[in-house]
Protein backbone atom coordinates (compact mmCIF):
# COMPACT_ATOMS: atom_id res chain seq x y z
CA UNK A 1 0.00 0.00 0.00
CA UNK A 2 1.36 3.87 -0.68
CA UNK A 3 1.79 5.74 2.09
CA UNK A 4 0.10 9.39 2.03
CA UNK A 5 3.06 12.01 0.93
CA UNK A 6 5.45 13.56 3.97
CA UNK A 7 6.69 17.27 3.48
CA UNK A 8 10.74 17.25 4.73
CA UNK A 9 11.60 20.46 5.86
CA UNK A 10 15.40 20.71 6.54
CA UNK A 11 16.19 24.11 8.28
CA UNK A 12 18.27 25.25 10.88
CA UNK A 13 15.95 28.42 11.68
CA UNK A 14 13.58 27.82 14.27
CA UNK A 15 11.31 30.54 12.71
CA UNK A 16 11.73 29.15 9.15
CA UNK A 17 10.54 25.71 10.15
CA UNK A 18 7.65 26.17 12.09
CA UNK A 19 6.49 28.73 9.23
CA UNK A 20 7.55 26.20 6.74
CA UNK A 21 5.51 23.39 8.63
CA UNK A 22 2.10 25.75 9.36
CA UNK A 23 2.01 26.18 5.50
CA UNK A 24 2.12 22.57 5.05
CA UNK A 25 -0.45 21.05 7.82
CA UNK A 26 -2.46 23.99 6.63
CA UNK A 27 -3.09 22.53 3.21
CA UNK A 28 -3.91 18.85 4.66
CA UNK A 29 -0.26 17.33 4.69
CA UNK A 30 2.12 15.52 6.82
CA UNK A 31 5.13 17.58 7.52
CA UNK A 32 8.22 16.13 9.69
CA UNK A 33 10.91 19.06 10.50
CA UNK A 34 15.00 18.47 11.27
CA UNK A 35 16.89 21.04 12.10
CA UNK A 36 20.05 19.68 10.26
CA UNK A 37 20.99 18.19 7.17
CA UNK A 38 22.75 15.55 9.08
CA UNK A 39 19.66 14.99 11.29
CA UNK A 40 17.54 14.25 8.17
CA UNK A 41 20.00 11.84 6.88
CA UNK A 42 20.00 9.93 10.40
CA UNK A 43 16.37 9.73 11.00
CA UNK A 44 14.56 9.79 7.33
CA UNK A 45 12.25 6.41 7.00
CA UNK A 46 12.93 5.11 3.64
CA UNK A 47 9.45 3.75 3.59
CA UNK A 48 8.03 7.54 3.24
CA UNK A 49 7.71 9.22 0.22
CA UNK A 50 7.01 12.98 -0.16
CA UNK A 51 9.18 15.98 -0.81
CA UNK A 52 12.52 17.45 0.54
CA UNK A 53 12.53 21.18 1.19
CA UNK A 54 16.11 22.62 2.65
CA UNK A 55 17.92 25.61 2.92
CA UNK A 56 21.40 25.92 1.01
CA UNK A 57 22.60 27.57 4.25
CA UNK A 58 23.09 26.00 7.40
CA UNK A 59 24.95 24.93 10.30
CA UNK A 60 27.52 22.00 9.07
CA UNK A 61 25.80 20.42 6.30
CA UNK A 62 24.69 23.12 3.52
CA UNK A 63 21.14 22.13 1.99
CA UNK A 64 23.37 21.52 -1.45
CA UNK A 65 25.52 18.82 0.02
CA UNK A 66 22.65 17.33 1.65
CA UNK A 67 20.99 17.22 -2.09
CA UNK A 68 24.54 15.31 -3.01
CA UNK A 69 24.67 12.96 -0.06
CA UNK A 70 20.88 12.07 -0.85
CA UNK A 71 21.89 11.09 -4.14
CA UNK A 72 24.69 9.12 -3.16
CA UNK A 73 22.41 7.54 -0.80
CA UNK A 74 20.35 6.78 -2.82
CA UNK A 75 17.58 8.90 -1.23
CA UNK A 76 14.67 9.16 -4.27
CA UNK A 77 12.87 12.22 -2.74
CA UNK A 78 12.86 15.23 -4.93
CA UNK A 79 14.19 18.38 -3.43
CA UNK A 80 13.13 21.87 -3.61
CA UNK A 81 16.07 24.09 -2.65
CA UNK A 82 15.75 27.44 -0.27
CA UNK A 83 17.94 30.49 -0.57
CA UNK A 84 18.36 33.73 1.09
CA UNK A 85 21.37 34.35 -0.68
CA UNK A 86 21.32 33.21 -4.09
CA UNK A 87 23.76 32.95 -6.92
CA UNK A 88 23.46 31.35 -10.45
CA UNK A 89 26.35 28.82 -9.88
CA UNK A 90 24.63 27.89 -6.11
CA UNK A 91 21.38 27.41 -8.33
CA UNK A 92 23.31 25.49 -11.21
CA UNK A 93 24.60 23.65 -8.59
CA UNK A 94 20.93 23.00 -6.78
CA UNK A 95 19.64 21.74 -10.61
CA UNK A 96 22.11 19.72 -11.87
CA UNK A 97 21.82 18.16 -8.35
CA UNK A 98 18.24 17.41 -9.63
CA UNK A 99 16.52 19.67 -7.73
CA UNK A 100 12.79 20.25 -9.13
CA UNK A 101 13.14 24.15 -8.69
CA UNK A 102 15.56 26.91 -6.73
CA UNK A 103 13.29 29.51 -5.04
CA UNK A 104 15.19 32.83 -3.20
CA UNK A 105 13.76 34.41 -0.29
CA UNK A 106 11.60 35.89 0.50
CA UNK A 107 9.13 33.86 -1.57
CA UNK A 108 5.17 33.47 -1.28
CA UNK A 109 3.06 30.89 0.19
CA UNK A 110 1.78 30.34 -3.10
CA UNK A 111 4.94 29.76 -4.62
CA UNK A 112 5.94 27.12 -2.28
CA UNK A 113 3.13 25.58 -2.73
CA UNK A 114 3.33 25.73 -6.25
CA UNK A 115 6.97 24.06 -5.73
CA UNK A 116 5.84 21.54 -3.23
CA UNK A 117 3.14 20.25 -5.78
CA UNK A 118 5.48 20.06 -8.38
CA UNK A 119 7.50 18.00 -6.32
CA UNK A 120 4.76 16.10 -5.13
CA UNK A 121 3.93 15.09 -8.90
CA UNK A 122 7.54 14.50 -9.95
CA UNK A 123 7.98 11.57 -7.00
CA UNK A 124 4.84 10.35 -8.18
CA UNK A 125 5.81 9.75 -11.55
CA UNK A 126 9.24 8.71 -10.31
CA UNK A 127 7.78 5.89 -7.93
CA UNK A 128 4.89 4.86 -10.62
CA UNK A 129 8.39 4.52 -13.09
CA UNK A 130 10.38 2.48 -10.17
CA UNK A 131 7.91 0.00 -9.34
CA UNK A 132 7.44 -0.86 -13.11
CA UNK A 133 10.71 -1.62 -13.56
CA UNK A 134 10.93 -3.78 -10.78
CA UNK A 135 8.15 -5.57 -12.11
CA UNK A 136 10.36 -5.66 -15.36
CA UNK A 137 13.24 -7.32 -13.68
CA UNK A 138 10.84 -9.50 -11.88
CA UNK A 139 9.60 -10.56 -14.70
CA UNK A 140 12.89 -11.14 -17.00
CA UNK A 141 14.53 -13.06 -14.25
CA UNK A 142 11.54 -15.81 -14.78
CA UNK A 143 13.35 -16.30 -18.23
CA UNK A 144 14.99 -19.35 -18.94
CA UNK A 145 18.41 -19.90 -20.46
CA UNK A 146 16.83 -21.07 -23.59
CA UNK A 147 14.68 -18.60 -23.84
CA UNK A 148 17.68 -15.65 -22.95
CA UNK A 149 19.02 -17.73 -26.15
CA UNK A 150 16.31 -16.66 -28.28
CA UNK A 151 15.74 -13.48 -26.90
CA UNK A 152 19.15 -12.68 -28.18
CA UNK A 153 18.37 -13.34 -30.94
CA UNK A 154 15.06 -11.48 -31.37
CA UNK A 155 17.41 -8.04 -30.25
CA UNK A 156 19.73 -8.65 -32.43
CA UNK A 157 16.55 -8.47 -35.17
CA UNK A 158 16.57 -11.79 -36.24
CA UNK A 159 12.99 -13.70 -37.84
CA UNK A 160 12.36 -17.06 -36.37
CA UNK A 161 13.39 -18.81 -39.09
CA UNK A 162 16.53 -17.35 -39.01
CA UNK A 163 16.97 -18.02 -35.03
CA UNK A 164 15.97 -21.88 -35.76
CA UNK A 165 18.64 -22.10 -38.53
CA UNK A 166 20.98 -20.45 -36.16
CA UNK A 167 20.21 -21.82 -32.86
CA UNK A 168 19.86 -25.51 -35.05
CA UNK A 169 16.23 -25.58 -33.59
CA UNK A 170 12.92 -26.51 -35.17
CA UNK A 171 10.90 -24.06 -36.30
CA UNK A 172 7.79 -24.86 -33.45
CA UNK A 173 10.06 -24.53 -30.64
CA UNK A 174 11.31 -21.08 -31.75
CA UNK A 175 7.64 -19.86 -31.71
CA UNK A 176 7.28 -22.03 -28.49
CA UNK A 177 10.39 -19.98 -26.73
CA UNK A 178 9.08 -16.88 -28.44
CA UNK A 179 5.37 -17.20 -27.15
CA UNK A 180 6.70 -17.97 -23.73
CA UNK A 181 8.99 -14.80 -23.88
CA UNK A 182 6.53 -12.32 -24.33
CA UNK A 183 4.13 -13.73 -21.90
CA UNK A 184 6.33 -13.45 -19.19
CA UNK A 185 7.28 -10.07 -19.81
CA UNK A 186 4.01 -9.51 -20.64
CA UNK A 187 4.63 -7.54 -23.63
CA UNK A 188 2.12 -7.34 -26.46
CA UNK A 189 4.23 -7.08 -29.45
CA UNK A 190 7.90 -7.02 -30.57
CA UNK A 191 8.61 -3.11 -30.10
CA UNK A 192 7.43 -3.72 -26.49
CA UNK A 193 9.30 -6.46 -26.02
CA UNK A 194 12.22 -4.83 -26.90
CA UNK A 195 11.71 -2.10 -25.26
CA UNK A 196 11.74 -3.61 -21.82
CA UNK A 197 14.74 -5.76 -22.34
CA UNK A 198 16.54 -2.69 -22.95
CA UNK A 199 15.22 -1.14 -19.99
CA UNK A 200 16.05 -3.96 -17.42
CA UNK A 201 19.18 -5.25 -19.30
CA UNK A 202 22.72 -4.30 -19.21
CA UNK A 203 23.92 -3.30 -22.59
CA UNK A 204 26.98 -5.44 -22.40
CA UNK A 205 25.65 -8.42 -20.78
CA UNK A 206 26.40 -11.68 -22.29
CA UNK A 207 23.53 -13.95 -23.48
CA UNK A 208 23.10 -17.00 -21.16
CA UNK A 209 24.09 -20.31 -21.84
CA UNK A 210 21.01 -23.00 -22.99
CA UNK A 211 20.17 -25.69 -20.38
CA UNK A 212 21.94 -28.94 -20.61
Amino acid sequence: MISDPVIFVVDDDPAARNSLAALVTSRGLAVETFASAEDFLARYDRAKRGCLIADVRMTGMSGLELQEQMAAQRVNLPVIVITGFADVPMAVRAMRGGAVTFLEKPCTEQELWDAIQMALDAEARSNELRQKHGEIEQRYATLTPAEHEVLTKLMAGLTNKMIAYELKLGMRTVEMRRAKIMDKMNAQSLPELVRFVIAVRPPDEPPQQPEG
